[in-house]
C-alpha cells in the first residue's frame, strides 16, 4: 500500500491555501525593484510603537516558555471587551481558533454553512475534518445572503461561519439582519462570526456579536491582532464565546500555542488607542480616495467596511499591475475572474496604484 493510500481521503484531496509570494521573490522573478504590496490587507502604518518597544524588552526572555493561559492578555482583553476571562480562547492567529472549532465540532459527513466567495480557509478547515462545505452564494450586492444561509442549514449542520466584513468583498451586514438570522438558526448549531476587520467598519448599525455570545449558547466571535493592530507577523488572534463552548475549545488547544512575543506585543498594542485611531482615519481617507478615483476611471467598486477594496478591473489586470510593481490580490480562485482586491495603503501607495491602473486602461483604449 502506497503512502497516498494511507492518507485520509479528505486530506489527500484537499487543495491547500496558497499564500502570496514574498515581495523580494516577485521582484527577482519579474526583474523589477521598488514594488509595493497591496495584496495581504496589512496595516501600512506597521505595528504600534508601544508594541515594538515591548518586543524589544521581551527578547531577553525567549529562553522561557510562554504563559500557557495568556493571563495578562486575558485580563486586559476581558476588561476592554467587558466579557468574562473564561469566555476568551487564544490562538496562533484567528485561523487557529477556526481550526479549534473544526477539531471540536466536526466529523466526516457533518456540514459547515458559509457564504461564498468568503474567507478561503472556511472550506479548507471543513474539508480537513472530512466535513462538507455548504457554500451559499452572495446576493446581487455581493453581501451575505443571510436568509438563504438560514435555509441551507440542515440536520447535519454543525457550524455556520459568518465573515463580517466579508473577505474578499469588504461588504457587511447590519444589526437587524444579524438578529433575524440568529433567530432562524436552530439551537445546537454553532454560529461563528469572523470579525477580523470589524475595527475598520463605518456602518452605524454594526451588529453586537459579543452580546449574542452572552445570550445564545454556541455563539463565538473571532477577532485578530493581525489587521488594525499591525501584528500579522506574530500571528495572534482570539475567540469570544459562551463559557461552555470556550471551555471545550480550551480542551482542544495545544499548550503554549501563543508565543511569548505575540502576547507581549498584543497587550501593548491593545493599550495604544492613538495608533488604532490613526490607522482607522488613514484607512477611511484611503477608501474614499480609491472609491472616487476608480469611479472616475469607470471601474466598478463595492462599499467596504474593511481595509481593502474590491474592484472590477477586467481580466489580466493583475499581471499588468505586477509589471508596474504594484502587487494586488487576483480573485479568480473565488469565482471573481474580472476582479481584484486591493489593500488600502499609504496615500502615496494608493496614488501609485491609481496611476498604474490608469496607464493600463489608457493603453487598452
Amino acid at each position: 500500500m502506497s503512502l497516498r493510500d494511507r492518507v485520509n481521503p479528505h486530506i489527500r484531496d484537499l487543495a491547500p491555501y496558497e499564500p502570496g509570494k514574498p515581495i523580494e521573490e516577485l521582484e527577482r522573478e519579474l526583474g523589477i525593484e521598488g514594488s509595493i504590496k497591496l495584496a495581504s490587507n496589512e496595516n501600512p502604518l506597521g505595528p504600534s510603537p508601544r508594541a515594538a518597544a515591548a518586543l524589544e524588552r521581551a527578547v531577553g526572555e525567549l529562553n522561557r516558555y510562554p504563559d500557557g493561559a495568556s493571563f495578562v492578555l486575558r485580563r486586559s482583553l476581558s476588561q476592554r471587551l467587558e466579557v468574562r476571562p473564561e469566555q476568551l480562547v487564544f490562538g496562533c492567529g484567528a485561523d487557529e481558533v477556526l481550526e479549534l472549532l473544526a477539531k471540536t465540532l466536526l466529523s466526516p459527513g457533518d456540514e459547515v454553512v458559509h457564504a461564498w466567495p468568503s474567507f478561503a480557509m472556511y472550506p479548507i478547515v471543513a474539508k480537513g475534518m472530512g466535513a462538507r462545505s455548504i457554500q451559499v452564494p452572495l446576493d446581487g450586492a455581493l453581501c451575505h445572503d443571510l436568509p438563504a444561509m438560514a435555509e441551507a442549514i440542515g440536520s447535519r449542520t454543525k457550524l455556520v461561519l459568518l465573515c463580517n466584513p466579508n473577505n474578499p468583498t469588504g461588504t457587511s451586514f447590519g444589526a437587524e439582519a444579524f438578529e433575524e438570522f440568529l433567530a432562524a438558526v436552530p439551537d445546537g448549531v454553532v454560529v461563528a462570526v469572523d470579525e477580523a476587520y470589524m475595527e475598520y467598519a463605518r456602518r452605524r448599525d454594526w451588529p453586537d456579536a459579543l452580546a449574542a455570545c452572552q445570550r445564545r449558547p454556541g455563539t463565538i466571535v473571532l477577532r485578530t491582532f493581525s489587521k488594525i493592530y499591525g501584528l500579522a507577523g506574530l500571528r495572534i488572534g482570539y475567540g469570544v464565546a459562551d463559557p461552555e463552548l470556550a471551555e471545550y475549545l480550551q480542551r482542544a488547544r495545544h499548550p503554549f500555542n501563543v508565543n511569548r512575543l505575540a502576547e507581549v506585543a498584543a497587550v501593548a498594542a491593545l493599550e495604544d488607542d492613538e495608533h488604532v485611531a490613526r490607522t482607522r482615519a488613514l484607512n477611511a481617507e484611503g477608501a474614499d480616495y480609491l472609491g472616487r478615483e476608480l469611479a472616475a476611471l469607470g471601474v466598478e467598486t463595492w462599499p467596504t467596511d474593511a481595509n481593502f477594496l474590491l474592484a472590477r478591473t477586467g481580466p489580466a489586470v493583475y499581471q499588468r499591475l505586477l509589471q508596474e510593481g504594484v502587487i494586488v490580490r487576483p480573485l479568480h480562485g473565488f469565482g471573481l475572474e474580472d476582479c481584484i482586491r486591493v489593500t488600502i495603503g499609504l496615500p502615496e501607495e494608493n496614488e501609485r496604484f491609481v496611476k498604474a491602473l490608469r496607464g493600463i486602461r489608457e493603453a487598452r483604449a
